[in-house]
């Protein structure tokens, strides 16, 4: 197994290049969880829901961030939760990196030049992985969450009293039990799973998880080939962007750069039909930037390991080229 590095905050220092991990993890393990506070309506949480209070921290190339980026917009908050875009390129030493380019913005709330300031700037002795998204209260100076899930279902309703849409509510109470359900296959099985193939430390670990997420892929398929909109049927739910954030990235990025390549998304017509419907929704295809993945993905990432050896394509010459030997002429 070769060496992967891994770019961290160690009780509040940042370290480009930790080899060795091992030693870490009791560490990074107590600071898990740590920004897993919650903006409500009535604000008993202390973070009450107030317009032009609280900033999204994203990178329009991760799917994480992705998914907030479009609930910010297809509920109607984008005067309401501010936003800095942290650059693709994240190979570099610093990580994730603030700038004025045509890829992003300055961080208009402190003025720092990298996300792990943000972090340090929050929790001074905080050790971890330094991620997007980020949302951030500008009110105390401090992360509210940086786990995606819990700051979508804030957009989702928290904000419907300063300005989102009501109307708009991809997580109805009706359908909670089934989209938790399905959620707690999709997210670890295909969202993460894209990851814990590329990221892969050894080649069984790849392997189990590869297998698991065409598997599962193959299930989605068969789920949609009833002629259902969405995965729950004529409701759109958050569960479609999770797996939209993960589709769209799939053949342009997870295909090749992290080994998924047993198939393509197009190798699936229902789950390709399926992704492009939802790309044509008012809103969604501006917050696919193609480039940027592309950037993002292709960048130095040190957590690949290129002793693994990728499980695809799954390719069958004998159904091209007939399964009787010819002779060389």
């Amino acid at each position: 197994m070769s060496m992967v590095r891994l770019k961290a905050l160690v009780r509040g220092v940042w370290k480009p290049a930790i080899e060795d991990t091992a030693g870490l993890q009791a560490e990074f393990a107590r600071h898990r969880g740590r920004f897993r506070r919650w903006v409500t309506a009535d604000g008993f949480s202390g973070f009450p829901a107030e317009a032009g209070r609280y900033r999204l921290y994203v990178s329009y190339a991760c799917p994480w961030a992705h998914r907030t980026i479009l609930f910010r917009k297809l509920k109607g908050l984008e005067n309401v939760v501010s936003m800095s875009v942290l650059h693709p390129r994240w190979g570099g030493a610093q990580g994730w990196r603030f700038g004025d380019t045509e890829m992003s913005t300055v961080d208009h709330a402190g003025g720092r030049h990298s996300l792990y300031e943000v972090y340090a700037a929050a929790a001074p002795d905080y050790s971890g992985r330094v991620t997007v998204p980020v949302l951030w209260d500008e009110a105390t100076g401090t992360i509210v969450s940086n786990e995606s899930g819990d700051i979508i279902r804030m957009l989702n309703r928290a904000f419907d009293v300063v300005g989102g849409d009501p109307a708009v509510d991809f997580y109805p109470a009706a359908l909670r039990s089934e989209i938790d359900e399905l959620n707690a296959a999709l997210l670890p099985k295909v969202c993460a799973g894209v990851y814990r193939a590329g990221f892969a430390r050894t080649q069984a670990a790849y392997d189990r998880a590869v297998a698991i997420l065409f598997a599962t892929l193959d299930d989605l398929e068969e789920r949609l080939a009833d002629g259902r909109p969405y995965l729950l049927g004529g409701r759109l739910t958050e569960s479609d962007w999770h797996l939209f954030t993960c589709l769209c990235r799939f053949d342009i990025a997870y295909h090749g750069r992290l080994k998924c390549n047993l198939r393509r998304l197009i190798d699936y017509p229902k789950l390709s039909a399926y992704a492009r419907r939802l790309h044509e929704l008012r809103g969604v295809a501006e917050s696919v930037r193609i480039d940027q993945i592309k950037l993002h993905y292709h960048d130095n990432l040190p957590e690949i390991d290129p002793t693994i050896v990728p499980a695809g394509p799954a390719v069958d010459y004998r159904g091209v080229c007939g399964s009787r030997p010819r002779a060389l002429s």
